[in-house]
């Protein structure tokens, strides 16, 4: 019996946890939800109004695309390059490839574009391959253009740089 009553306090508290975090969690789900024109109680997103299911297979073009050709920062080590030009109208797909038509390696001397990197020649098992590797064919899985655009939500993020402790330069 000693030792049941030596973990009410715990279990007491455990128990107002739990509640709390019921009540926590009921307001944030209240506050995702939003009604809609129809008097549909909908999830708040980034994608106002459309559904979820909508599947736009022909979304509208990229309008405001940089085109500086300047190179940006990288947020973080192996982040893929954001595209500093425009693609709009670039065809990629299995039959052409057109970011190829400069960033190959037999056509860099004459557009002076950036190589693809030699990551993109190996397939999944480390072996270096004569082409482009299949699974790294598809450019804009990883690589994307750049817009000007105010945020949507505020932007938090911070460069891996600035979490590294960097040690006072005058201690010794």
């Amino acid at each position: 019996m000693k030792n049941s009553t030596r973990h009410f306090p715990k279990l007491i508290l455990a128990i107002i946890g739990i509640v709390a975090l019921s009540f926590v969690s009921a307001y944030a789900a209240e506050e995702l939800m939003h009604v809609d024109a129809d008097g549909k109680n909908q999830v708040a997103s980034l994608r106002k109004g459309t559904a979820l299911n909508n599947e736009n297979l022909n979304p509208a073009p990229l309008q405001d695309e940089q085109n500086k050709d300047l190179r940006f920062n990288r947020a973080y080590p192996m982040q893929p390059p954001p595209i500093p030009h425009k693609i709009t109208g670039y065809q990629i797909d299995l039959k052409a490839n057109k970011c190829m038509s400069c960033h190959a390696r037999t056509r860099v001397e004459e557009s002076q574009a950036p190589m693809i990197s030699v990551t993109h020649f190996m397939d999944r098992d480390g072996n270096f391959l004569a082409d482009v590797s299949a699974r790294r064919y598809f450019c804009t899985q990883c690589h994307v253009p750049q817009v000007e655009r105010d945020p949507l939500i505020e932007n938090t993020f911070k460069d891996v740089h600035h979490l590294i402790v960097q040690p006072n330069e005058h201690e010794e």
